[in-house]
């Protein structure tokens, strides 16, 4: 396969990351030789070239980080603590609100209070 044609991310997934960093080497290399093209009056199609090398690195560097990422979630799944950017963004509202146990804890003046007052019950009219 050519360097300067568009990459597919599916084709990219599969490989490893040493394959990953070779290709992006390559693609850096022709990156930098089309730049040298560009100001040095290169053909309009090699200057064209350019956006699409750029995108194929950029591709090379979200699979890697991706994968990183996927096997790091794998890593620290059934773990006490994990990562903070591991973690569920959610709301910030929602990330610091009480938990369901912490809302249901009484004080003990609370439970106090509660047991001392009786269940009213109300005698309604028809």
């Amino acid at each position: 396969m050519s360097a300067s044609s568009k990459l597919k991310t599916r084709d990219l997934r599969g490989k490893k990351k040493e394959d990953l960093m070779k290709q992006l080497d390559e693609q850096k290399q022709e990156l930098s030789q089309l730049r040298v093209a560009k100001v040095t009056g290169g053909a309009a199609s090699k200057l064209s070239k350019i956006r699409v090398v750029r995108k194929n690195i950029a591709r090379i560097f979200t699979v890697v980080h991706q994968t990183q990422k996927e096997n790091l979630r794998r890593f620290y799944k059934n773990k006490k603590r994990i990562p903070k950017d591991l973690r569920r963004k959610k709301t910030r509202a929602i990330r610091q609100a009480l938990s369901k146990h912490e809302l249901s804890l009484r004080t003990p003046k609370q439970q106090r209070r509660m047991g001392q007052t009786k269940l009213r019950i109300f005698a309604l009219k028809e």
